[in-house]
């Protein structure tokens, strides 16, 4: 997927697309100038805003040529105006207000994170079908119940909706969300949402990020082990699949991701 950035009246990007993968570094570049612009750091190079965002300088230059900023050779990027210019390709220069629909344990903690305002992402409307719920207030916003999602949404102008409900129930919510206007929506609930073309869904599935560290755990195990066994071959062939007596080896053994082995006869 390709994202069109707002054109700009100082010589922006105009109408050129900028892949998906580009503009999620684009807000990594946003928050660390933020953070930089606190600091009062005037000017950064790309190498310098490269290694604190753990980005490949060539892949940070080519990612902020999308939006039309080259930098000054010698110079770098000034702080102040590349954050602004990147608030306005990233929609950041007017409200984004958000709809969160579940407020149970994850929800209820979302809804009770600051950061989301302080990004320009405040949260203006809470929802849940649990009477326990209903009426209570979090943040000083009312959990409204979820039939009141196309009022409450048209009233308060929410652009991104986030939802946090069980399974079961999301698509419902979903379907509520568009049909109130809401063409963006963050989805932490397990399953596949169906939504229009103009509807942009992003997922995210925190079981299955644990499962992606997961297999990193156990790459680095196999790469581990097949370490020591190596170190064990050394000592015992030589390290070049001779024994003792310099006879080739008949067997090669290779770690599995699983801790196993499986060998491969040679003749």
């Amino acid at each position: 997927m390709t994202v069109p950035p707002q054109a700009d009246s100082d010589g922006g990007a105009g109408s050129r697309t900028i892949p998906e993968a580009s503009v999620a570094r684009l807000a990594l570049y946003l928050r660390m100038l933020g953070e930089l612009a606190e600091q009062g750091t005037e000017t950064v190079s790309s190498d310098e805003l490269a290694a604190v965002t753990g980005v490949n300088p060539a892949k940070l230059r080519k990612d902020l040529s999308y939006i039309g900023s080259y930098g000054i050779r010698g110079v770098g990027y000034e702080v102040r105006a590349l954050l602004h210019q990147l608030e306005r390709v990233l929609g950041l220069n007017h409200r984004q207000a958000v709809a969160l629909v579940g407020v149970g344990n994850l929800g209820h903690a979302l809804a009770g994170y600051n950061g989301f305002g302080g990004r320009g992402f405040p949260v203006a409307a809470l929802f849940d079908v649990d009477p326990d719920l209903v009426g209570i207030h979090i943040n000083g916003i009312v959990v409204e119940h979820v039939s009141a999602i196309p009022e409450v949404c048209a009233a308060q102008g929410v652009t991104i909706g986030m939802i946090a409900t069980p399974g079961p129930a999301a698509q419902g919510v979903c379907d509520l969300l568009v049909g109130s206007g809401v063409r963006c929506i963050l989805n932490f609930a397990p399953v596949v949402l169906q939504v229009p073309d103009e509807v942009e869904v992003r997922k995210v599935d925190l079981a299955v990020e644990l499962q992606v560290l997961a297999f990193h755990v156990a790459r680095r195990h196999v790469a581990g082990h097949a370490s020591a066994s190596n170190g064990s071959a050394a000592n015992g062939t030589g390290g070049n699949g001779r024994t003792r007596n310099g006879h080739a080896s008949g067997v090669r053994t290779f770690p599995l991701v699983d801790g196993t082995t499986t060998s491969e006869g040679r003749a």
